[in-house]
């Protein structure tokens, strides 16, 4: 007898096999060995993520909190995206599985029990585990719910049924649940959006500062990265022979060697691009005599991303006017970082850069002064762009959904890390200008963590000033 392949899995419309004979399935359901792994440890994440939970419980007793990992995003027909969970689900469990979910189920004493949803590994006993796009002979082993026990440190139940155990919950305790992120689950519950937007803020906020650990990961996270700057340098010589493509490409390797990937889309931008503050293309050529503005982080193996910029010559030297510009940008990394430490308002790094950079602006006669008038009025704002900086961590803008009074309009504390990234950019068409000024870019950005008596800039190990990156591309150039 045959059945028709659609019958246990989703049928892919133009699949060369259409039936299965009982006579395979039979032959695949036999002769595998038990692979259940009883060696395996608490993940050295696992205390942390408990103490993560606890506090998030604290904020929210007597209710059901619900925080979905994400699925699968179809990238074309049945190819999909490199899958990466969603970060609160992430900090709250150290976990990366996909199709999960984070459960804290309230108890009478106010405090929470928590448990993970998770896709079990297939049945041998079927033929799901070798038919269908997601199957485990396609897509890999999966943990056991047993062995994301002992790893997580979390009871773990069956993600199967998750959507109908949570649509059969008890009532009496209201739900939240992190939106956008599962429909299915979002569907099975009956929240409110204002007070789920408050658990999103929650999960935000609960991230600013950093534990012991996460640090530890950040500081693995920049190390790569100054590895991956010194890869770009080394190879610089190729990427002109060839474009931008070729930085991107060879910071990438650094990435998928020492951790998961890139944070985030890099920005490999040479000449004009470097006025562009999201270059992502990386496809203009890289010619001696213009400027080259990186900003690339690796990611690690457990999410946390470095944010790192360094502006630099091509050819290894940078002209009178390329000087100018950089060394006014490090001149206002220099008064940001200054600013930062436990107690100062978090907008003091950024109206410390900025008002450097509008002194400067106003010295050259691209602004109207006085250089407090000229900040006051943001006038500085036509080269400078962006705000100075963010938070970082598992997002690479981490905590962004944090409310506004803990995070811009808040205070500095031990633990935070965050990005100190003044720049100035002159268009290519800005008649404002000089003619030679025009396409240049410079921003410097580093990693710095607030500490008890100041900050640590984690990202050291790359030189800042204009005189160190050129002795730097001289020892690297390949």
């Amino acid at each position: 007898m045959r059945k028709k392949v659609h019958d246990v899995a989703k049928r892919r419309k133009n699949g060369l096999y259409s039936e299965i004979s009982d006579e395979l399935s039979a032959l695949m359901r036999t002769g595998w060995a038990d692979t259940e792994r009883h060696d395996l440890q608490p993940d050295e994440q696992a205390p942390y993520a408990a103490r993560r939970r606890a506090a998030l419980s604290a904020r929210f007793p007597d209710e059901r909190l619900v925080i979905p990992s994400g699925n699968l995003k179809a990238r074309s027909n049945d190819d999909t995206y490199p899958f990466r969970p969603h970060s609160a689900y992430v900090h709250m469990t150290g976990d990366q599985a996909r199709d999960g979910a984070l459960v804290l189920e309230p108890r009478a004493d106010g405090g929470h029990d928590a448990y993970c949803y998770q896709l079990p590994r297939d049945s041998r006993d079927g033929n799901e585990f070798w038919i269908g796009y997601t199957a485990e002979l396609w897509m890999g082993r999966r943990p056991s719910l047993a062995e994301a026990e002992r790893v997580l440190g979390l009871p773990c139940r069956d993600v199967r049924t998750a959507a109908a155990d949570l649509a059969a919950a008890s009532p009496a305790a209201p739900t939240r649940i992190l939106r956008g992120v599962d429909p299915v689950l979002e569907a099975a519950v009956s929240t409110d959006e204002e007070r789920d937007f408050e658990l999103e803020e929650a999960l935000s906020e609960l991230r600013l500062i950093k534990d012991d650990w996460e640090v530890g990961e950040l500081r693995k996270a920049v190390d790569s990265t100054v590895r991956g700057f010194t890869d770009c340098v080394a190879e610089l010589s190729r990427a002109v022979e060839t474009s931008e493509r070729w930085i991107e490409g060879t910071f990438f390797r650094r990435a998928r060697v020492e951790g998961n990937s890139v944070g985030y889309g890099s920005i490999c931008a040479s000449g004009e691009h470097a006025t562009i503050m999201h270059w992502t293309d990386n496809d203009g050529p890289v010619r001696p005599g213009d400027l080259l503005l990186l900003d690339a982080g690796v990611e690690t193996r457990t999410l946390y991303t470095a944010d790192v910029t360094r502006t630099l010559p091509v050819g290894g030297t940078f002209t009178e006017v390329q000087r100018k510009v950089y060394d006014a940008v490090y001149e206002a990394q220099e008064a940001g970082m200054a600013a930062v430490k436990p107690g100062a308002a978090y907008r003091d790094f950024h109206e410390a850069a900025q008002r450097s950079l509008a002194a400067r602006l106003v010295e050259w006669g691209f602004v109207e002064g006085p250089a407090e008038r000229a900040y006051e009025l943001g006038l500085q704002r036509r080269f400078t762009m962006a705000g100075t900086g963010h938070m970082l961590g598992l997002d690479v803008h981490d905590c962004a959904q944090a409310r506004t009074e803990e995070y811009v309009d808040g205070v500095l504390a031990p633990g935070m890390v965050l990005t100190v990234e003044p720049g100035l950019y002159f268009q290519p068409d800005d008649l404002t200008v000089p003619e030679e000024w025009r396409g240049i870019g410079v921003r410097i950005e580093d990693d710095v963590l607030v500490t008890e008596d100041g900050h640590e800039n984690l990202s050291s190990g790359l030189p800042r000033t204009s005189d160190e990156v050129e002795a730097w591309m001289a020892r690297h150039a390949g």
